[in-house]
């Protein structure tokens, strides 16, 4: 399903970023790398936005996840306005969703010249819908006011997607695949090919033998983690939720030694009251490959 907003609105003057800007060409080298936007989880730490990262390949961005802050992150990663007209959405928690709208509708306002489309499981369309009503006085006023506008760059669309592979351009394939994230119905993790690497995202998910197998030759996977030794401490209801909602130090190390990337990042940490040193020992405790443990605004290529 697709969900397409279509404002028509004619415009006598041109504006500098309303030029039509030249096509990204597939690149003989399209030197494609991860840029974390934001590694954080529900807890509002000021140095971790919410969940958001960009892979970028040959001038191309693909955006997995909008939590809080992720077009000022994109902006201080050197990201243009105009590359944010892609995300893939993989779970419709707060923390991977609430910076939809700021997605929507800041590049629409400051440079993006394409239409905007976003890419998640089953009630993305529908949350998509809402958004796009809570903002309509916002677009009319922009689009209709004495503010110069770019119509195209309002229209949306939003496509709820089943797993298997659900998007393709001249340098970049995508597969969604499903992964077990406690009482949601639908969580996916992604998978990125590019002529020259394979990135595979999470997203927020347990153990699971699926991401594993979606995984398998990748270059660089992208994973969520917990703290095992940390969540000890915990209450017992926190216990029982972070267990079937999410991974931990020892378990991702498990994945990873079996996935075998050649690189491991973990971000969407939780390390309740650990190091980032001691959640690399929980990983490193089962698997010996490169591990960073993710901040915002790092490269990893």
């Amino acid at each position: 399903m697709r969900i397409t907003l279509f404002l028509i609105c004619a415009i006598a003057f041109a504006h500098p970023w309303e030029q039509p800007a030249s096509p990204w060409p597939p690149a003989a080298d399209p030197d494609t790398r991860v840029i974390l936007l934001g590694t954080g989880n529900p807890n509002p730490e000021p140095e971790r936005m919410g969940p958001a990262v960009a892979v970028v390949s040959g001038g191309r961005v693909y955006l997995v996840d909008c939590g809080p802050g992720v077009v000022r992150r994109a902006a201080q990663a050197g990201l243009k306005m105009q590359q944010l007209t892609r995300v893939f959405v993989t779970h419709l928690h707060s923390d991977h969703t609430a910076g939809l709208p700021d997605l929507i509708f800041t590049p629409a306002v400051t440079g993006r010249l394409e239409p905007f489309e976003a890419y998640g499981p089953p009630g993305l369309h529908a949350m998509t819908a809402h958004v796009l009503k809570a903002w309509k006085q916002d677009m009319e006023i922009r689009l209709h006011g004495l503010e110069p506008s770019v119509p195209r760059a309002y229209i949306v669309e939003a496509h709820d997607v089943k797993p298997g592979e659900i998007y393709r351009d001249a340098g970049m394939r995508v597969i969604a695949f499903a992964v077990k994230h406690g009482s949601w119905k639908y969580a996916y993790g992604y998978r990125f090919e590019a002529a020259d690497k394979v990135i595979v995202i999470s997203g927020d998910t347990t153990y699971s033998e699926g991401l594993i197998q979606a995984a398998k030759g990748c270059d660089i996977l992208v994973h969520e983690v917990y703290s095992q030794k940390g969540l000890a401490r915990r209450t017992a209801d926190w216990q029982r939720y972070h267990a079937a909602f999410h991974t931990s130090g020892r378990d991702v190390g498990r994945v990873a030694a079996q996935v075998r990337p050649r690189k491991l990042v973990l971000y969407h940490q939780l390390p309740m009251g650990e190091t980032p040193d001691e959640v690399l020992q929980e990983v490193r405790g089962q698997f010996d490959g490169e591990t960073i443990y993710g901040n915002d605004l790092e490269v990893v290529r």
